[in-house]
């Protein structure tokens, strides 16, 4: 069979038979293991994909957490730096305490040394005082001694003691 344009179509359907089978022969050999080895590397990206979006959730908790502790530490040093001020807040006070104990005992020894002063100082001045009085005493007796003596001696006489005056 010739057809006019030397088309044999015995020829052409063998050949499609033959592209068919070879098609098919391709598609068991070939596209087959290709699409099984493409499935199973895609389902191997797929679960480290997974696994990746699993540790990057497991990253994102243990940030949280750690951002957790962290601000439980802030807190924690807060209330410790309280703690500490309070506690130098104390150790000043006492310390300021004891300076106002030390300086009010210096105080009071200065008052008392001062009293002992003044007191030392006062019996000195009288101890002065009673001398001079006494040297006083004794000077103006030695003084009138002499006239007294007379005056004596002129009354025991019968005299009058305005006159020898």
């Amino acid at each position: 069979m010739n057809i006019p344009l030397n088309i044999d179509w015995q020829q052409i359907l063998l050949h499609l038979f033959n592209f068919a089978i070879l098609a098919g022969g391709l598609y068991f050999l070939l596209y087959k293991p290709v699409k099984d080895f493409m499935d199973k590397r895609t389902a191997y990206y797929k679960e480290m994909d997974e696994q990746a979006a699993a540790r990057r959730a497991e990253a994102d908790q243990l940030v949280k957490e750690r951002e957790a502790q962290l601000s439980g530490v802030e807190e924690e040093i807060r209330a410790r730096r309280a703690e500490a001020q309070a506690e130098a807040d104390r150790a000043a006070q006492q310390q300021l305490d004891e300076t106002k104990k030390q300086a009010e005992k210096i105080l009071a020894e200065a008052k008392a040394n001062a009293d002992r002063e003044h007191d030392r100082m006062m019996n000195a001045a009288k101890r002065e005082l009673s001398e001079l009085v006494v040297a006083s005493a004794e000077k103006a007796m030695r003084e009138s001694k002499t006239d007294s003596f007379d005056q004596f001696l002129n009354i025991a006489e019968g005299g009058n003691a305005h006159d020898g005056a």
